[in-house]
């Protein structure tokens, strides 16, 4: 079944949120960053071809002032479902830029990621591995700063009782975890399906909030991302880490990067309350929340893990900071908890963000990635626009 959407269905609650983003447009004959201005697109490959270059550009919300070509209505690019429309269609808001990834920054994921480790993929045995780890913590990672010696006591006592983990080593150690989750130009947009490894049997969306940043390091802006895992395959073993988290369409990013300005700035993404719904064809619901104020990393230290003196990023680099929580509510039989169903719509919200929407698939049902970095600049050579 198709993903019909419109712009009310997805753009910010502000109606003068600068928004930036990628579409296909049918008339170019090609990817072009776009303004969303008012529900209506502009075209802005006169500033830059591509997001990359767009985002390096220091005067760039100075830029935006200023009129562009005109490529018709949001509405145009998504009418027709699945990310469509008839201009063409809604692509993720990044494209030569590194797609990473932070894991464990929040207390309820850093949990989860135990239990996986612990039931060895397992999903029948979470339940009573939760239990067993709630007892023992009591509530007590939560609020603590990584690196701490509150965090040194929490480990002494994990290690103490034999629960200790690498996933409790990157959630309140030191150094926090940075992964690619993704080639660059293998996002998909909001709309997209969005795809699940056809041999997992326990897996969820991972809602993000998603920073934008360039190659100097700063953080231009953030939007919404759906790090699709795999549980079970992670569970068995973290050297699997790849194949859990980087398949045919499993990361969604969208549906545009809002610009940091006066009104919207990483103060603002701090305190974001960001919303997850999962609707089933077969009924179920899952509906959730939860807010960035329970991040136990500051996002700005993790870009600096991420990008330093020894590690940079010359086209930029989009950062998923972390699934705030994992959805734990049964569905198909008491104590298996939660895993996708083919059809489910997936809905990760944040009033100031706006809302990125995707239908979940198996991965090899998805049409395959076929349009990459090389594509992306042959087409803009015969375009003209290099």
């Amino acid at each position: 079944m198709a993903l019909h959407l419109s712009a009310t269905d997805i753009l910010p609650d502000d109606p003068d949120a600068l928004l930036v983003g990628r579409v296909w447009s049918d008339v170019a004959g090609g990817p072009c960053p776009v303004l969303c201005r008012e529900g209506e697109l502009f075209d802005l490959t006169a500033l830059s071809p591509t997001m990359s270059g767009l985002l390096e550009r220091e005067d760039l919300v100075d830029l935006l002032a200023a009129d562009f070509p005109h490529l018709g209505p949001l509405d145009a690019f998504i009418n027709l479902g699945n990310g469509t429309g008839r201009h063409g269609r809604l692509l993720a808001p990044c494209d030569l830029q590194a797609i990473k990834a932070a894991g464990v920054t929040f207390a309820g994921s850093m949990i989860e990621r135990v239990i996986e480790e612990r039931a060895k993929g397992d999903p029948a045995r979470a339940e009573a591995i939760r239990s067993e780890l709630a007892g023992i913590l009591g509530g007590s990672l939560r609020g603590v700063r990584p690196g701490s010696d509150v965090a040194a006591a929490v480990k002494a006592k994990l290690q103490a009782a034999g629960m200790w983990s690498q996933y409790l080593e990157v959630g309140i150690g030191p150094d926090a975890e940075v992964f690619t989750k993704a080639p660059p130009m293998a996002s998909v947009g909001c709309g997209a399906e969005i795809g699940v490894h056809a041999k997992s049997a326990w897996n969820n969306p991972e809602p993000e909030v998603v920073l934008a940043v360039n190659s100097h390091g700063t953080i231009v802006g953030a939007t919404l991302g759906n790090d699709v895992n795999l549980r079970d395959v992670e569970g068995r073993s973290a050297l699997l880490l790849g194949k859990a988290k980087d398949n045919n369409a499993s990361a969604a990013i969208g549906p545009f990067i809002r610009l940091f300005e006066h009104r919207f700035d990483l103060t603002t993404v701090k305190a974001l309350k960001v919303g997850l719904e999962i609707k089933g064809e077969d009924g179920f619901l899952l509906q959730d929340h939860s807010d960035m104020g329970q991040i136990s990393r500051p996002p700005e230290d993790i870009v600096a893990q991420t990008l330093n003196r020894s590690h940079q990023y010359p086209d930029g680099f989009v950062l998923f900071l972390g699934t705030m929580f994992a959805p734990t509510k049964d569905r198909d039989a008491p104590g298996q908890g939660f895993t996708h169903h083919k059809g489910d719509r997936v809905t990760i919200s944040s009033a100031p963000l706006g809302k990125l929407v995707n239908m979940v698939k198996p991965c090899d049902e998805i049409a395959p990635w076929t349009f990459g970095t090389r594509a992306l600049m042959e087409n803009l050579a015969r375009r003209g626009a290099l």
